[in-house]
C-alpha cells in the first residue's frame, strides 16, 4: 500500500491504508499545559475533526514520551505521527460507511481461543491473559481495543478485495513465467578486475592525494598504569581497601587531579605510546584506550586490573605507505573503486544500448560459460534477486548479476523454455492463491487513490506549530 506523503502547505496526500506505528522510545503520558488545547482541532476530514485531545489520546496510545518527541522534532515526528492518526481515522470512517462491525461476543471468542491464554488442555486461563496483559505494561480495555480495531480493519481490507478469483490463462501464466527454464550465457568478471599486486606505487600515491581528507588516519599519544591487587594494595586478592583506594582514584580525577600526580602517589608503573594507531593486532588494553580517546583522562576495568589512563594529544595525519597495515588497506581501496568504475562503465554501455554481442564475444573469448536455471527459484549458482533480474528481461539482454559471495558477472539472457503445466499439481495450486493476492493488491492500491478523491483532508498549521513549540 502507499504511504501518505508528508504535509505539505495544510494538505495531507496520499492515504495510507495500513498503518503500524511502533515507536520503542519509551512510556509516559502527555498532559499539563498541553491538555489547554484540547478544544483546538489539528485536522479535519471532510466534516470530521481530529482535535488537540485526539491527538494526545493517540500519543498516549502509542507509548511515546515527550523526550522522545522532543529529541525528534527536527525529523517532523509531528507531522508522521499526525498523518498517522489522520490515516486510522480514515480507516474508522470507511469502516463505518460499510457498516462493518465485529461483535463483542466475537472478541471475546477471539481472545479465548488466542495460543497464549489457553494451557494444554485448550482452555482459556484468565491468570495468562492478566499477566501477559502486566508484562506488556497494557490494560484489558486498551489491548481489547486494539484487537478489535485489527479485526475491523481485517474485515474492511477483505471486503474490498472479496470475490476476486483469478481468470485461469493469469494462473497459467504466472506458473510458466516463475517455472520456465531460461538459459544465459555468463563472464565471471573478476578476471578482468586489476589485482592488487598490480596496483604501483604512484598508483597508490596519487589515490591518497586525491582523497587525503577522507584517509587520513588518527594518531594518538597517551600513557596508562596497570592497576591490581598487587601492585596497589601488595596481595593478590581483591579486598576492601582495593576497592576503596580504586574510589579515591575515580575520585581523584572528577576533582581535577593530574594523572602524574595519581600517579605518584599510588607508586604506579605508567607505559607511554605515541603516535598510537588502531590495529586489530594492538595489544587489547591499548586498543581499548584508542576506542575511548574522547574521554580524555578515566579509569575503566579490563578483565582483572583496572586502566588508568590520560589522552595526551590526538592529531589526523596523512596516512604512510611506510605502514604495511595501513598501505594494504589502501590497496583494498583501490581494488574495490577500480572494479566499480569497471562495472560502472559497462553498465552504462548496457543501459545506452552500446553494449552489443559481438561486444560479449570478444570481451568473454573462451572464457563464456553457459547455465540453464530451472525455475525464477533457482539460486544454485546466483544470489536469488539477481536470478529475478535475469527472469525479468527479453531474451538477448545483457546485466550485471552477482552470486552469494558477491562476485560479479556479466550475464546474457539466451532463451526461455516453457514447461509443461499440470493443472493439478500442488505446486500449480500454489499459484492459484499467489494470482489472487496479486490481483487484491492491485485492487486496495486502486482503493487508495479512490479514498485520495472520497475525502479532503485540512491540517490547521498553527495546532502543530503549537504541538511543536510545546516540547521544545
Amino acid at each position: 500500500m502507499s504511504i501518505g506523503k508528508y504535509i505539505n502547505k495544510n494538505k495531507i496526500g496520499a492515504v495510507v491504508l495500513i498503518i503500524v506505528i511502533i515507536i520503542a522510545f519509551g512510556f509516559g503520558g502527555f498532559g499539563g499545559g498541553f491538555l489547554s488545547n484540547n478544544k483546538n482541532n489539528i485536522a479535519k476530514i471532510n466534516k470530521t475533526n481530529i482535535t488537540t485531545k485526539d491527538f494526545i489520546n493517540y500519543l498516549n496510545q502509542s507509548g511515546i514520551s515527550q523526550k522522545a518527541i522532543k529529541d525528534n522534532l527536527d525529523d517532523n515526528i509531528i507531522e508522521e505521527l499526525l498523518s498517522g492518526l489522520v490515516s486510522t481515522t480514515l480507516l474508522d470512517l470507511e469502516i463505518k460507511d460499510f457498516n462493518i462491525y465485529f461483535s463483542e461476543n466475537s472478541l471475546s471468542k477471539k481472545i479465548r481461543s488466542n495460543k497464549n491464554f489457553i494451557d494444554e488442555n485448550n482452555v482459556f486461563q484468565r491468570i495468562k491473559y492478566e499477566k501477559f496483559l502486566l508484562e506488556n505494561n497494557t490494560s484489558a480495555p486498551v489491548f481489547e481495543k486494539r484487537l478489535k480495531d485489527r479485526e475491523l480493519q481485517k474485515k474492511l481490507f477483505d471486503f474490498i478485495g472479496a470475490g476476486t478469483v483469478p481468470p485461469q490463462f493469469l494462473i497459467t501464466k504466472l506458473f510458466e513465467t516463475e517455472n520456465r527454464k531460461l538459459d544465459i550465457d555468463f563472464i565471471n568478471l573478476e578476471i578482468f578486475y586489476k589485482k592488487e599486486e598490480e596496483i604501483n606505487e604512484q598508483e597508490l600515491n596519487k589515490f591518497i592525494d586525491e582523497n587525503a581528507d577522507r584517509l587520513k588516519v588518527e594518531y594518538i599519544d597517551f600513557k596508562y598504569s596497570v592497576i591490581n591487587p598487587q601492585n596497589l594494595v601488595g596481595i593478590s586478592e581483591f579486598n576492601q581497601e582495593f576497592f576503596d583506594k580504586i574510589d579515591q582514584i575515580e575520585n581523584n580525577i572528577l576533582n581535577g587531579v593530574e594523572f602524574n600526580s595519581i600517579v605518584s602517589e599510588f607508586d604506579l608503573k605508567t607505559i607511554t605510546i605515541n603516535d598510537y594507531k588502531y590495529s586489530d593486532k594492538s595489544d587489547l588494553i591499548e586498543k581499548k584506550i584508542y576506542e575511548v580517546r574522547n574521554n580524555k583522562f578515566d579509569i575503566f576495568e579490563n578483565d582483572e586490573n583496572f586502566i588508568l589512563y590520560k589522552i595526551e594529544n590526538i592529531q589526523e595525519k596523512k596516512p604512510s605507505i611506510k605502514d604495511l597495515e595501513i598501505k594494504n588497506e589502501i590497496l583494498k581501496l583501490i581494488s574495490q573503486k577500480n572494479k566499480f568504475d569497471y562495472n560502472r562503465k559497462l553498465l552504462e554501455k548496457i543501459k545506452g544500448k552500446k553494449f552489443t554481442e559481438n561486444n560479449f564475444k570478444e570481451l568473454g573469448s573462451d572464457k563464456i560459460q553457459s547455465l540453464t536455471l530451472n525455475s525464477i527459484k533457482d539460486n544454485k549458482k546466483f544470489e536469488i534477486n539477481s536470478v529475478q533480474i535475469l527472469y525479468s528481461l527479453p531474451a538477448n539482454s545483457f546485466t550485471l548479476i552477482n552470486d552469494e559471495k558477491d562476485r560479479i558477472y556479466l550475464a546474457q539472457v539466451k532463451n526461455y523454455n516453457n514447461v509443461d503445466v499440470d493443472k493439478k499439481s500442488e505446486n500449480y495450486k500454489s499459484f492459484i492463491n499467489k494470482e489472487n493476492t496479486r490481483i487484491r493488491n492491485t485492487i486496495l492500491k486502486s482503493y487508495d487513490f479512490f479514498l485520495n478523491d472520497k475525502y479532503n483532508i485540512d491540517i490547521n498549521k498553527v495546532a502543530i506549530n503549537n504541538v511543536e513549540n510545546y516540547f521544545k
